[in-house]
C-alpha cells in the first residue's frame, strides 16, 4: 500500500510518518500550503515557510520523498469564505472541522491520489475500526466496501475525533491515524529517540493552516466594523422573561419525581465537567414533546431591553447634557467595533471594567449592533439545556445508523473541542434533531458543531474510547 502522509512540520504528523515507514509501507510526504496572506497573523510573517522547511527536514531524516501542494484557492473558497459568511450572520463557525472535511480529506486526498497514494495518513489523535456484527464479521455497504467506525484517541487530553466529526465513509476508508493509540508523551519520546527535527516543536495554535491570528483583525479583511453598544443584562431580567419562565416550567415538568429543573451550570473549568447538576428527565415525557415546544426550548432567550434618554443640567453653568435613564433590567456599559467579532461565552476583548466577577458575552445582535453581556459564571444567560440541529445539517458517520423520525436515543455529546462528553437525550423530529442535556451547558454557540457519541457499554472493548456517531451545526 502506498501512503501519503500530510506532513505539517509538527511532531504528530512526523511520528505518524515515522511509524508507517517502520511498518514497511511505501510512504511519501506532502506538505500543503493553504494560506498566503500574513497580514492577519500575530507574527506578521509567513509561518508556513518555516513549517515547510521543518517538514522537508523530517522527510529527509526518515528517508521518504517530499512533495508540496498549494491548496490556498480551495481553502479560501471552502473554509475562509464560509467563515466570513457565518460571522457576518452573528454565528461562530469551526474552521478546523471544515478544513478536515473539505481540504485534508478531500482536496488533499485528491492531490495525493494523483501521486499514486492509496490512502492518506495524518497526525490526528483518533482511531478507526471496521464495523462488525456479533459474530465478528465485517459489515459492508451496498457496494461491498467495509464500513468504518470513528473512535476517540487513547490520550484523553488530546483526542481529536471532534475535528473529524464531519467525515463520511469514503473519506474514512482512505484515512489512517497512526498515532491514535499513543499518548502525546509517547509521541514526543519517539520523535526524540529518532532525532526528528520536529521533536521539540510546540503544537500549532490558531485557525487551521492560517496560524495564530488576531481574529477581529482577520475578520476585518472582509467585514467592516459596525460600532454599537455593549449592554449588560442583569440576572433579574430572566426572572420576569416569559421565554425563560416557559423553559423553566416545561423542563421541570419533564423531570422525574416532580423535581425542579436546574437551568444554570455549576462551572468548574473549561476542560472539566459542568459540575454536579443533573436533571433526571422522564423518557416517556420527552417522547411526548411536540416540535413547537422543542423549538422554543432550543432557542436562546431573547433580550428585550430598551433604554430611554433624558436631559439634565450639569455644573455651575447648568450645561445641558444627555444620559440614559436607569433601567431595572440592564445598562449600557460600553461600546464595541462590531457584534460579528464576538461570540457567546467570550470574556476577552470586551474592555469593560468595574465588575467583581468576570463579564461574558451572552448574546449578540448584529442587526441592532448590540452585544449582550452578563456578570459571573452562573449568569443565567450563559447556560442552555437544549439545542437544535436542522434536518439538512444532520450528519451520520455510518449510513444506516440514522435515527428515524420520532426516535429517541441516549448519547454523550460535546459542543466544543476538549469538552468532556455530556450525557444527553437525542430526539429526532421532522424539523431536525434536538439534544436535551442532563446538565445545562455553558456557551451553546450557533454555528459550532455538536458531536454525539455512543453511550459506552461496560463489556465493550471500546468502553473507555466511545464511538463518534454523528454531528451537526448548531442552529
Amino acid at each position: 500500500m502506498k501512503i501519503c502522509v500530510g506532513l505539517s512540520g509538527g511532531v504528530d504528523s512526523s511520528v505518524a510518518a515515522l511509524l508507517l515507514k517502520r511498518q514497511g509501507y511505501d510512504v511519501f510526504a506532502m506538505f500543503m500550503q493553504n494560506w498566503h496572506d500574513a497580514d492577519a497573523t500575530l507574527h506578521g510573517d509567513c509561518e508556513w515557510e518555516e513549517d515547510r522547511f521543518v517538514a522537508e527536514l523530517v522527510a529527509r531524516k526518515i528517508g521518504i520523498p517530499f512533495y508540496f501542494v498549494d491548496l490556498s484557492k480551495e481553502y479560501r473558497a471552502k473554509v475562509v469564505d464560509y467563515m466570513f459568511n457565518e460571522y457576518s450572520r452573528g454565528r461562530t463557525p469551526n474552521p478546523d472541522v471544515l478544513c478536515n472535511r473539505e481540504i485534508k480529506f478531500d482536496a488533499f486526498l485528491q492531490a495525493a491520489r494523483k501521486l499514486g497514494a492509496d490512502a492518506v495518513a495524518t497526525g490526528h489523535y483518533c482511531r478507526k475500526a471496521p464495523l462488525v456484527n456479533a459474530r465478528g464479521e465485517v459489515l459492508t455497504d451496498a457496494a461491498g466496501k467495509p464500513l468504518w467506525r470513528l473512535l476517540e484517541g487513547v490520550d484523553p487530553g488530546k483526542d481529536q475525533s471532534y475535528f473529524l466529526c464531519q467525515l463520511n465513509q469514503e473519506q474514512l476508508s482512505s484515512a489512517l491515524f497512526p498515532i491514535g493509540d499513543l499518548c502525546k508523551s509517547e509521541v514526543r519520546r519517539l520523535a526524540a529517540e529518532a532525532d526528528l527535527p520536529s521533536a521539540d516543536k510546540k503544537d500549532s495554535q490558531g485557525i487551521c493552516f492560517v496560524g495564530k491570528v488576531d481574529l477581529p483583525t482577520f475578520l476585518k479583511q472582509k467585514l467592516s466594523p459596525e460600532p454599537g453598544d455593549i449592554v449588560e443584562v442583569y440576572r433579574n431580567y430572566f426572572d420576569s422573561c416569559p421565554e425563560y419562565i416557559f423553559q423553566q416550567e416545561v423542563l421541570s415538568g419533564l423531570c422525574e419525581n416532580g423535581e425542579r429543573a436546574e437551568l444554570i451550570s455549576r462551572y468548574i473549568s473549561e476542560d472539566k465537567s459542568a459540575g454536579e447538576v443533573r436533571n433526571r428527565y422522564d423518557p416517556s415525557r420527552l417522547a411526548q414533546l411536540d416540535d413547537s415546544t422543542l423549538n422554543a426550548l432550543s432557542k436562546s432567550i431573547p433580550i428585550r431591553i430598551e433604554f430611554e434618554s433624558e436631559t439634565y443640567r450639569s455644573g455651575k453653568h447648568h450645561i445641558k447634557k444627555t444620559r440614559w435613564k436607569d433601567n431595572p433590567f440592564g445598562k449600557i456599559i460600553g461600546t464595541h467595533e462590531g457584534a460579528q467579532f464576538y461570540t457567546v461565552g467570550q470574556r476577552k476583548g470586551l474592555s469593560v471594567g468595574g465588575h467583581k466577577d468576570s463579564v461574558f458575552v451572552i448574546g449578540t445582535d448584529p442587526a441592532r449592533r448590540r452585544i449582550y453581556v452578563g456578570e459571573g459564571h452562573s449568569h443565567p444567560g450563559l447556560s442552555r439545556s437544549v439545542l437544535k440541529i436542522a434536518a439538512e445539517e444532520i450528519h451520520w458517520i455510518i449510513p444506516g445508523s440514522e435515527m428515524g423520525i420520532g426516535e429517541q436515543r441516549r448519547c454523550r455529546v460535546r459542543i466544543r473541542y476538549r469538552q468532556p462528553l455530556q450525557d444527553a437525550t437525542l430526539l429526532r423530529r421532522e424539523s431536525g434533531l434536538y439534544i436535551i442535556f442532563d446538565s445545562p451547558q455553558r456557551g451553546i454557540t450557533p454555528g459550532q458543531f455538536a458531536a454525539w457519541h455512543a453511550m459506552p457499554e461496560e463489556d465493550s472493548e471500546n468502553a473507555e474510547y466511545p464511538e463518534l456517531l454523528g454531528s451537526g451545526v448548531i442552529a
